[in-house]
């Protein structure tokens, strides 16, 4: 048991440093960063209980072209299949 879980770990970091190095690699070819447009939207509850949503301007959100999120930015995959946010008031 406490050897699969030292194998898990060691495969789990040797894939994100992998991943990690394809960043840099693809950061040196100017290819590294994308961008995504994200369309926010605010939820406000009224007082007789229904909801009342107001749409903003979508904006361009930065995203690394990678499996994983790396130098605080999210991966361009996740925020292409979540590009609507919605925010709760």
């Amino acid at each position: 048991m406490k050897r699969a879980l030292i194998i898990a770990v060691l495969l789990l970091s040797l894939l994100y440093g992998g991943d990690y190095l394809a960043l840099r690699y693809r950061m040196a070819k100017n290819t590294g960063f994308g961008s995504v447009n994200v369309l926010r939207y605010y939820a406000v509850k009224q007082k007789d209980g229904t909801t009342q949503f107001m749409f903003t301007n979508p904006q361009t959100q930065s995203c690394v072209n990678s499996w994983f999120p790396h130098m605080g930015y999210i991966p361009c995959w996740y925020l292409n299949r979540h590009s609507t946010k919605r925010i709760d008031m």
